[in-house]
């Protein structure tokens, strides 16, 4: 599949062959540039389909930008939740202080939040009738070469492309076979967390109560009016990354129900549900730190290349970014060029975007019984919550004009 196709008018100028891997949200939205760059753009995915539900994400600061050249801001902007006020709640259950969320995330009116599965759709909608998707199949092996990149799929068959890009996660297989074993890269912060949804056992309404003891937060967030149902999050200080749960539901959440047995409030209606959940997503919490993004032929891109954690509020908006830029980048360039200047121009944004958390210091989930008290004084007075710089992280890259 290397070198195949032409572009609309041309008998001379071969086509470059890219692979992506993943169909998540940097995935489409590399398919997309690419697409527009004059490139064949092949996507594979493990699931069956796109993937919907999911817990609500944010798309801020330079991500927006993104969108609005994507032209599917106006659908995601339709799709926005306007989240009322988070109210956190003592190991009583008692309302230590409710507060209006864009004092929390130092986000402006601007900032979108949307449910994860509304994204994804957007940006498949937006791709996939200029793109070929391959969906229940996934990489077996990478064979690199001077003319290109043999792949072995998972379901049989091999084929070849000029360029393969890994956008497929925390978890990035592309990532092991090209960089090695994700231990090497993996940053954990010391939490994990369950996330599911269930009925809406207080009535809320386009707000998020949230439960803290010191080391443990259990959430029910309602994205709209008077919903029947809630997401569910369950997250805990957990000393090593319980790598045995990690591929069994079981064992997930005989982990979980061990951690909150003794809680109060609403959690143990929550656990019940979540014995019972066919939509529980369970991990940890953690960063994805590489020397490099990219080896000969292949690259990553997302979560993949360098998650944020969930705590930075910024794994969609980097994974817009990231493939924003990195297909510009290539746009005009050969791929040794491109992948270099994807980096040098990228890197820096991500890192102060990483730097937003660090370990155990998550405001929302405070480890120690002393930064519960200290974080729930802030709380009380809004006043005293750090004020953010000038121009923050999320926003703190210009994007570049590609010409296509």
């Amino acid at each position: 599949m290397t070198d195949t196709e032409l572009p609309r008018g041309s008998r001379t100028t071969p086509r470059r062959t890219v692979l992506i891997s993943g169909a998540s949200i940097a995935g489409p939205a590399l398919a997309f540039w690419l697409n527009r760059y004059g490139f064949a753009v092949t996507v594979v995915e493990k699931a069956d389909g796109f993937r919907g539900g999911g817990y609500p994400i944010d798309v801020r600061g330079t991500a927006l930008e993104v969108v609005r050249r994507m032209g599917i801001l106006p659908r995601l902007q339709d799709a926005h939740i306007d989240l009322r006020r988070i109210s956190f709640l003592d190991g009583s259950g008692d309302t230590v202080a409710s507060v209006d969320p864009h004092s929390l995330t130092g986000g402006t009116g601007n900032d979108l939040e949307v449910p994860r599965g509304e994204l994804t759709a957007t940006l498949y909608e937006a791709v996939r009738h200029d793109v070929q998707f391959l969906f229940g199949d996934s990489i077996d092996t990478l064979d690199q070469s001077d003319h290109g990149v043999e792949v072995t799929f998972r379901r049989g068959g091999t084929e070849t492309f000029d360029l393969v890009v890994g956008a497929d996660g925390l978890h990035s297989r592309t990532r092991e076979l090209v960089f090695g074993p994700e231990t090497q890269f993996h940053r954990y912060l010391g939490y994990c967390f369950a996330g599911f949804t269930m009925a809406n056992p207080l009535g809320l309404s386009r707000e998020t109560a949230l439960w803290n003891t010191p080391g443990r937060a259990a959430a029910l967030y309602a994205v709209g009016d008077n919903d029947d149902t809630v997401h569910a999050l369950l997250n805990f200080v957990h000393p090593t990354p319980p790598f045995d749960a990690f591929r069994n539901p079981q064992a997930q959440r005989e982990l979980v129900i061990g951690v909150f047995a003794d809680a109060g409030w609403q959690v143990p209606g929550m656990l019940h549900a979540m014995r019972q959940a066919e939509d529980l997503f369970f991990d940890t919490v953690g960063q994805i730190h590489l020397p490099r993004w990219s080896s000969g032929r292949v690259a990553l891109v997302g979560d993949a290349a360098y998650a944020p954690s969930f705590l930075t509020g910024q794994g969609s908006s980097l994974a817009l970014v990231g493939a924003y830029m990195l297909a510009g980048s290539l746009a005009d360039r050969d791929h040794v060029a491109g992948f270099a200047a994807y980096e040098h121009d990228t890197r820096e944004f991500v890192t102060l975007n990483q730097n937003q958390v660090g370990k155990g210091d998550a405001a929302l989930f405070p480890a120690t019984a002393q930064a519960l008290r200290q974080r729930n004084e802030m709380l009380r007075n809004l006043s005293a919550m750090p004020t953010p710089a000038e121009r923050p992280a999320h926003s703190a890259l210009t994007l570049p004009e590609f010409a296509p």
